[in-house]
């Protein structure tokens, strides 16, 4: 098969490593039409049909049948052609690395990434990128002292305070002197802010081969987030807010909430069955758009905490944004259903949380 390296080619973004196990992984891409993403790891090809929102185009391969503590090297390919890794890379392969129940467990974790550039006057305004910086160490490094997995925790984006080349992709589409101005207005607007965070070389390369798992925080949509009534009440009445807050919950959903579940778990949530249904030859646009809006207004309606077993480790990661209770004598971080779905993932045989 040929490699394609050309700016505009098949990949658009990714691959993103995300959910591992002792025996599996997901690797999720965004691809520039619709068609068949392959992956090929331990003599064995993995392939997934893509589907489609908003005209973008996405695939999670699952990749199973792996031994647990083994370390693999592998290749995506789509339309016929190799897209990753890239000929001529200056980074090491891509590696998927299983987890071991008898393997010591290193996390890294941060939050509240912004996408700008790796300059000098931006070092001097936000500080140097410490994600970047750890991946150009890490790539540097024997993979056997890799950590199993990056934690995520909040503002993986930003759609409220926006870069100089994020504002620009938004002058070019609309009048940036009108609300939300330089804000994020949809879920357009979010895919491009998405491709401005995860395509730096660095990045790109530490994402594809370091197991993610993610969660949203304020900055994900917008700052203070679902503080109270008064400010849900304030922003709802806004004429742009609609459009946001559903494009950035779709995104959300796309970009970050999908990978990290396993497939089962995947197999079991009926509306990414439904988005795989839909969106392998239509587009899942509108669908999407409607469970996001349906998500904001009705906490309880979709789940976006999750829970990560690795060895005698549980991960937990709770949705305090989204699931928060408003309203008249009442607020609460989470739900009731919430909540007791968090107590029973609080008993179990793990030596950790």
């Amino acid at each position: 098969m040929t490699s394609t390296n050309a700016p505009g080619g098949p990949l658009v973004l990714g691959p993103l490593l995300r959910y591992v196990d002792e025996a599996a992984a997901a690797i999720w891409v965004e691809v520039a039409e619709r068609g068949m993403v392959t992956v090929e790891v331990a003599g064995r090809v993995h392939e997934s049909h893509t589907f489609t929102v908003h005209g973008h185009h996405y695939a999670l391969v699952d990749v199973d049948g792996l031994p647990a503590g083994s370390t693999h090297p592998y290749t995506v390919h789509f339309a016929g052609e190799q897209i990753w890794p890239r000929t001529g890379s200056a980074y090491p392969p891509p590696l998927i690395q299983t987890l071991a129940p008898d393997r010591g467990l290193q996390l890294v974790f941060g939050s509240c990434r912004t996408s700008v550039p790796h300059d000098a006057a931006t070092n001097r305004s936000y500080g140097p990128d410490v994600l970047r910086a750890f991946a150009l160490r890490m790539a540097d490094s024997d993979p056997g002292t890799w950590p199993s997995l990056a934690l995520l925790l909040g503002d993986q984006v930003y759609a409220d305070e926006t870069s100089v080349q994020m504002q620009e992709f938004i002058a070019a589409r609309r009048d940036i002197d009108h609300p939300p101005g330089k804000e994020l207005k949809d879920f357009e607007e979010y895919a491009h802010l998405y491709r401005l965070a995860w395509t730096d070389p660095a990045i790109r390369w530490l994402l594809s081969t370091l197991s993610t798992a993610m969660i949203f925080d304020d900055h994900d949509i917008r700052d203070d987030w679902n503080t109270s009534v008064a400010w849900q009440r304030e922003i709802r009445a806004t004429p742009w807010w609609h459009d946001r807050i559903v494009g950035g919950l779709v995104a959300y959903w796309i970009y970050q909430h999908i990978g990290n579940l396993s497939a089962a778990e995947r197999g079991a949530d009926d509306m990414w069955c439904e988005v795989l249904r839909v969106g392998r030859d239509g587009d899942a646009g509108a669908m999407l758009d409607t469970f996001a809006e349906r998500s904001d207004h009705e906490p309880a309606y979709y789940r976006w905490s999750y829970h990560r077993d690795l060895g005698s480790t549980r991960v937990l990661m709770l949705d305090t944004r989204a699931a928060r209770v408003l309203g008249a004598g009442v607020r609460q971080m989470v739900d009731d259903t919430e909540m007791g779905w968090v107590d029973d993932l609080l008993d179990g045989s793990f030596d950790h949380l």
